[in-house]
């Protein structure tokens, strides 16, 4: 899709922060080439502290290599449970116990949003861009979901090599995107906490 015809596609910005959902359920459909470079387009679009733009991405679709990752991850968020609190530890095991379960929710395209190490604010820079990427996936009818899980597995050495990553890059939003298969209702969020007004 090009930014022509995605401008086509455009929804006003306040109903794309209301609409975007998580989504954790996929049809079978591929994202092009020209779909992703557009949401990239739009993630680079995101205000960044002194201008540095510390961002960079790596575009995952290869199903063999999710299904690498997804395995990956488990094993490192795994290792992790064990420094977490009983209830928390119960709750992650529980989670990625099933050895179906894919963190991925079987999407069929990651973009992991990386961190160069620039200064203090890289990593508020690239959670700016995620949710620019994210808003204009739910502007053209994508889904999105940000897999922390994947997190630990993508600041290996192993994954850093094997993704052409430098080492010294830091993962910060590894999203899921693809067309939802049914998009999960809205869930309340509760009013903002305004400590004060003066």
């Amino acid at each position: 899709m090009t930014l022509a015809k995605a401008k086509t596609a455009e929804i006003p910005v306040l109903d794309a922060i209301y609409r975007r959902r998580t989504v954790r359920s996929y049809k079978d459909a591929a994202l092009d080439k020209e779909m992703i470079r557009t949401l990239l387009a739009a993630a680079v679009q995101a205000p960044t502290a002194m201008h540095e733009e510390p961002w960079a991405f790596t575009v995952i679709q290869d199903p063999e290599l999710l299904r690498q990752l997804s395995e990956g991850a488990k094993k490192a968020a795994l290792k992790e449970a064990e420094s977490m609190s009983p209830a928390r530890a119960v709750q992650t095991r529980a989670h990625l116990a099933d050895p179906d379960f894919n963190v991925f929710y079987n999407a069929g395209t990651l973009v992991v949003i990386w961190a160069k190490p620039l200064g203090s604010f890289v990593a508020a820079d690239c959670w700016l861009a995620a949710e620019n990427l994210m808003l204009a996936a739910c502007g053209l009818g994508l889904g999105s979901c940000v897999i922390g899980f994947s997190l630990a597995a993508l600041n290996t050495p192993e994954w850093k090599e094997r993704l052409g990553v430098d080492e010294k890059m830091i993962p910060v939003a590894p999203i899921i995107l693809g067309v939802p298969d049914g998009l999960p209702p809205p869930r309340p969020r509760k009013e903002p906490e305004i400590l004060s007004w003066l």
